[in-house]
């Protein structure tokens, strides 16, 4: 299982985190009406929403999102986030909570940049549980790829090589076309037909307070020793300087669509 206690360290400054982490290509959306019927009075059980960097995205697409969120702080910053809206936020592992949820009772279960962070060995048993037959689970991932201001990612890693223990030496970007389809065991569990895949690409420009709040919201990043991770951000934010002010990111996202199957007619 993911380690408990970096999944749980984005909830130490939820503010920086809605403040600074990306949104979602908007295709990402339109393909989820397209591939898993999202739109108007669709139910939504959202996995790890986060501060609502998707779930706010899914309310505009007419969907009612029960928001299952781990940590309180981020749980509580959402809630101010979606007052008024058809959103119920729930403050729970989602582990836990689908256990004991309504069977049959979603449409759709997403899970946006969150489902790594699941127990691997129930996570598609409990999604599978809480989805109506013919419903659909929609993961999206998030990898930092090869593009934007690519020489600066291939000299900001002496500054890891430097400060961060963890980085191995020569470490360097994958082009978009390399990075492998996310599998795992849903793309084998009996309880899904066979996924559909998309990729989208989006590049974000940061200045270097941006970039450096953007790095505080990662559990790597958070969970070093605050004497390396000084040491970390003076030299990024130097190699920033060095390249006028400003850095831009290339992101990948892949969504995948897996339905559960439709129930058998009599």
């Amino acid at each position: 299982m993911a380690d408990r206690k970096l999944r749980s360290i984005f909830d130490e400054d939820a503010e920086l985190y809605d403040r600074c982490r990306p949104g979602y290509p908007e295709a990402i959306f339109d393909d989820l009406g397209d591939l898993a019927g999202l739109g108007p009075g669709s139910r939504v059980v959202e996995i790890g929403p986060g501060t609502g960097q998707a779930t706010r995205r899914l309310v505009d697409r007419g969907a009612e999102v029960v928001a299952v969120e781990l940590g309180a702080n981020l749980a509580a910053v959402l809630r101010a986030r979606t007052a008024g809206q058809p959103v119920v936020v729930v403050e729970a592992a989602f582990e836990r909570w689908a256990h004991a949820a309504p069977p049959a009772s979603a449409d759709l279960v997403t899970s946006f940049t969150a489902w790594h962070w699941l127990d691997a060995a129930v996570r598609g048993e409990r999604v599978a549980r809480v989805l109506r037959p013919g419903g659909a689970l929609a993961t999206v991932t998030t990898e930092h790829v090869l593009g934007g201001t690519a020489d600066f990612f291939a000299d900001v890693q002496e500054c890891y090589e430097r400060w961060d223990p963890a980085t191995p030496p020569g470490l360097r970007l994958t082009p978009a076309d390399e990075i492998a389809p996310l599998t795992d065991e849903v793309d084998e569990s009996p309880l899904f037909e066979p996924a559909v895949r998309r990729r989208y690409r989006a590049d974000v420009t940061y200045d270097r307070q941006g970039y450096l709040d953007l790095l505080s919201t990662y559990s790597g990043h958070r969970a070093l020793h605050p004497d390396l991770r000084r040491g970390l951000y003076d030299c990024i934010g130097a190699l920033i300087d060095d390249y006028g002010g400003s850095v831009t990111k290339a992101y990948l996202y892949e969504l995948r669509v897996a339905r559960t199957w439709p129930a058998k007619s009599h």
